[in-house]
Order: C-alpha cells, then sequence, then structure tokens
C-alpha cells in the first residue's frame, strides 16, 4: 500500500502544482520545443501514476523464488493471499476497475478528438477544393477573402491557405515569412500535440496540470513555429506580418499565424529572451526524464525491494 499512496500523492501533487512548477520564470518560452514536451510528459506522467496504482491494487507482491517449484508455490500462495483475504478482493477489483476506466476513458477522448478533427479537415477541403486556386509559385491555396488570413490545413490533405486580402496587405517578403511559420506547424505536425493535450484536458478537466496545458501547448507550438520563421526571415519582418494576419479567424480543425496571441508573439518576436543555456537545457532533460520515470520506479518499488531481499543476502 505503501506504493500505491506514494504514486497517488505524487499524481495529486503534480496535477495540482505542476502549473506552477512549469510556468515558473517564463522558462517554456525561452525554449517552446522542451516545454510542450515537458507540459505532454507531466500530464501522461499523472495519468500513469494513477493507472499504475490501480495495477498495484490489483497484483500484489510476492518474493521472487531461487527454484521453478517455488515459483510455482509462490504463484499458488499469491493466488490464494489474493482471493481468500476479505480485504484483497475489494481492493485488487477497485484497482482493475479504475485503471481500465482511466484507460477507456482517456482513449475514447482521444480517439473522438483525433477523430473529429479528421472529419472537419476532410469537409474543410472539399470546400478549398471548390473555393480556392492553387499559387504554384507559392505553394499554397488562395481564396477569395478580404480580411488578411493564413493558416495550414494538416493531416493527409496538408496545405497552406491564403486570403486574397492577405496577398494585398503583406509584401513579398512578409508572405514568406508567414509561409515559413505554417510550414513549420507541418513539419513538426503540431496538430498531434494539440489533439492531444486537448483530449487530455476534457477527458479530466478537474486536474489543474490537464486543463491548463489545453491553452499551454497550442500556445507554445505558436511560439515554436515563429522561432523556426525567424531563423529564415528578418524578425521584424515576421512580426510585422503577424500584426497583419492577427485578426484571421482561423477553422478550428487548423493552425494560423494569427490569433488571439499573435499581438503578444509580436512583442516577444520584437524583444526576445535570451534562450536557454547549454545547462538550463539539460536540467529541462533531465526533470521530463524523472516525470517520464518516477511513476514507474514508485511502482516497481516493491518488486525490486523483494527480489533484493530474496536474493541479496548481505552479512551480518
Amino acid at each position: 500500500m505503501t506504493a500505491v499512496t506514494a504514486l497517488l500523492g505524487y499524481a495529486v501533487l503534480l496535477g495540482a502544482f505542476g502549473p506552477r512548477l512549469l510556468r515558473a520564470r517564463g522558462w517554456t518560452e525561452r525554449a517552446p520545443r522542451l516545454g510542450v514536451l515537458a507540459w505532454q510528459t507531466a500530464g501522461a506522467s499523472v495519468l500513469g501514476a494513477v493507472i499504475l496504482a490501480g495495477l498495484i491494487l490489483a497484483v500484489p507482491i510476492v518474493e521472487a523464488p531461487h527454484a521453478l517449484s517455488d515459483l510455482l508455490a509462490a504463484c499458488r500462495l499469491m493466488l490464494r493471499v489474493h482471493y481468500e483475504s476479505a480485504p484483497q478482493p475489494i481492493a485488487g477489483y477497485t484497482g482493475i476497475l479504475v485503471s481500465g476506466a482511466i484507460l477507456l476513458w482517456t482513449a475514447g477522448h482521444i480517439v473522438a478528438a483525433f477523430g473529429t478533427t479528421a472529419i472537419q479537415r476532410r469537409r474543410h477541403a472539399r470546400a478549398l477544393a471548390m473555393v480556392a486556386r492553387r499559387h504554384v509559385d507559392l505553394d499554397a491555396l488562395v481564396v477569395e477573402y478580404d480580411q488578411p488570413l493564413a493558416y495550414c490545413v494538416p493531416g493527409r490533405h496538408r496545405c497552406v491557405v491564403l486570403s486574397t486580402g492577405a496577398l494585398e496587405h503583406l509584401d513579398e517578403e512578409q508572405v514568406s515569412a508567414v509561409l515559413a511559420h505554417e510550414h513549420a506547424h507541418l513539419a513538426g505536425r503540431h496538430h498531434l500535440a494539440i489533439n492531444t493535450a486537448m483530449a487530455f484536458g476534457r477527458a479530466f478537466p478537474g486536474v489543474p496540470l490537464l486543463r491548463a496545458a489545453r491553452s499551454e501547448v497550442p500556445r507554445l507550438l505558436e511560439l515554436l513555429a515563429d522561432d523556426v520563421a525567424a531563423r529564415q526571415h528578418d524578425r521584424v519582418t515576421l512580426a510585422a506580418a503577424l500584426v497583419t494576419v492577427a485578426n484571421g479567424r482561423t477553422p478550428a480543425m487548423a493552425l494560423g499565424a494569427g490569433g488571439g496571441t499573435a499581438l503578444l508573439r509580436v512583442r516577444r518576436l520584437l524583444a526576445p529572451h535570451d534562450p536557454l543555456s547549454r545547462t538550463e537545457r539539460l536540467t529541462g532533460g533531465v526533470g521530463i526524464a524523472l516525470l517520464a520515470a518516477l511513476p514507474l520506479a514508485l511502482a516497481a518499488n516493491p518488486a525490486i525491494t523483494a527480489l533484493l531481499e530474496r536474493h541479496c543476502h548481505f552479512p551480518g
């Protein structure tokens, strides 16, 4: 039960205080790729800890035997202890029920999130096929629309869409910068991370960490796409382009250069933070590895302890 308590305590603490830790000192804005990985790993770590706690209740730990006969006897003993005593069946069935329910609930929301956006993208692709024209030089689709608009549609029918208003208000270099931003989304498959974050947040809206990730992951991916575009184009040029397309209404299943965070991103482009140092990146990587490994370590600790007690004999 110690491992179960530790896993549940870890899940509660990370789920409640994780957003404060991940937002501390704005380090994710200085390294958005690392930030996205941290948010997603932390969310998976919370869910994994609860699932492992349920499995531990269902699978009691026994000492590792030396021989085959001991192994068979231990298995028989484990089954008897697990099913003949009164408290164990309740705890075991509860653990299986909780773990299975979380897995199915999460998987259902993931399938729904990816399935819904896939259907929306197919419908949008059919609509674009009727109203848009391909601009060969830009490798983009152009739609007749007065308002400056730029977005990309990921997935099987991936494409970048520009409005005629965007082409009229942006100069050639600004158009190239916007296209670089959108191609960064497509190349990085950012929609996968966004759909996963949305699915986790919708499945467990009461968990502060998962709820906050629904807005933080898309925001950080926009910063990441800005950084990729800024390596190829002048930051001032990109910032000016973002201001122009900031008010464009992007379809729900698409990723756009504008949006509600555009003005904040413009400030970041014009007054960029120093990137994380190599030591800070290494520290962040170690922290993410710990988030992934700690639930497994807590769950495996009773089995490792039993194995060492049985096989490692230390002189008294």
